[in-house]
């Protein structure tokens, strides 16, 4: 295993990261940063959620920042407010021991726009952004993009199932440049994502891709178990019950389904609150505040709100129904087992689903077992 200094990252940020935990790299930055640092390169990155992608691309883009300059140097593109403040944070604490500051703005939906555009009036290095949000501050003149030489996609099949296509596309137009570089994360490489490589990108960009076999966290506990619609609310509560020192997120496919199961488990008396699309984000924020400290021990959610949810020591997630993509069972089974940790992924299904079972197994190339609750 090699060391962050062995990678070529500087000693300024080495003290930081120290400080944060992060002793030794994740697979993903030992393979990544050393390309990112030595070469002005676009880049593809294959990983998992979880799996410490922010500081493979963050410590490198920060090392390219001439802090001398007021422009805008680098974009981040993520599917969601919260990650984007995530990986805001994550930056401004690498930077704690750097002399030149640098300074980092976020900028996503939900909040008032004339602040942001307030914001990026002062001395701009690094602007992270929702996609949607960017565009909105494009066509008001409010951020300078030209002098943009690192666009980096986190996230990247997220944010395209989550309806960014267009978005994406026109920021990558923006941006085009001979020397403008992309980097481009993902867990997955759907069609979509295959087009932007080929529009957007050097046909000879390095390609990296950790745990290539094995698609989903290995470090995941798969098992089903078999339900009828008249009793699943109760296998559920029953299984709750059972561990009720464990935290963990519930999916479901609708944002009814995810209210009402929401309020039945309330109802039961559980400490439980829904996530879902059609919130204020002043109500999603609380709910999220109230899971990641712990004085919430069950998020209710749909596939679309949980993105971007990185909560630490989750011990499972129930899938309350099959999710309808493949995708979706890899993003759903990913918040649980995260920074080396082992968790639970339990499907709660109807007799008629055990063949989609089997090709969630076959397609993912992971094991299930069936389990009584």
């Amino acid at each position: 295993m090699s060391t962050f200094a062995a990678l070529g990252v500087h000693k300024d940020y080495i003290k930081s990261i120290k400080e944060i935990g992060i002793s030794k790299p994740s697979e993903i930055q030992e393979k990544a940063i050393p390309i990112l640092l030595k070469s002005k390169t676009d880049f593809i990155g294959l990983a998992q959620t979880g799996t410490g992608k922010t500081a493979a691309f963050g410590l490198p883009v920060l090392h390219q920042i001439d802090a001398k300059s007021e422009h805008i140097q680098a974009l981040i593109l993520s599917p969601t407010r919260e990650l984007v403040q995530q990986i805001k944070k994550q930056l401004f604490k690498f930077t704690k021991y750097v002399d030149e500051r640098i300074f980092l703005e976020a900028v996503f939906g939900g909040e008032k726009i004339d602040r942001q555009m307030n914001n990026l009036k002062r001395t701009t290095h690094i602007v992270i952004a929702t996609p949607g949000r960017l565009i909105d501050l494009i066509e008001r003149g409010a951020v300078d993009i030209s002098h943009v030489k690192t666009v980096i996609l986190d996230e990247a099949d997220e944010m395209l199932s989550m309806g960014f296509k267009q978005d994406l596309n026109r920021i990558l137009k923006f941006t085009t440049k001979s020397d403008r570089k992309t980097w481009l994360f993902s867990a997955t490489m759907p069609e979509e994502i295959k087009r932007i490589v080929k529009t957007y990108m050097d046909a000879n960009a390095p390609r990296i891709e950790i745990n290539k076999n094995t698609l989903v966290n290995a470090n995941i506990r798969h098992q089903f178990t078999r339900t009828t619609l008249k009793t699943k609310v109760d296998d559920i509560v029953t299984f709750l019950e059972k561990r009720q020192s464990q935290r963990g997120i519930i999916f479901c496919r609708t944002k009814a389904g995810a209210q009402n199961l929401a309020k039945q488990l309330i109802e039961e008396g559980f400490s439980a609150a829904a996530l879902e699309g059609d919130m204020q984000q002043k109500e999603r924020d609380k709910v999220m505040r109230a899971f990641k400290n712990e004085s919430l021990q069950y998020l209710i959610s749909t596939d679309v709100s949980a993105r971007g949810i990185d909560v630490k020591e989750l011990e499972f997630v129930i899938h309350h129904q099959l999710p309808e993509q493949l995708e979706y069972y890899t993003h759903r089974s990913g918040r649980t087992a995260r920074a080396g940790k082992s968790g639970t992924s339990l499907a709660f299904i109807l007799p008629s689903e055990i063949e989609k079972i089997h090709q969630i197994q076959k397609e993912l190339q992971i094991k299930f077992t069936e389990v009584t609750v």
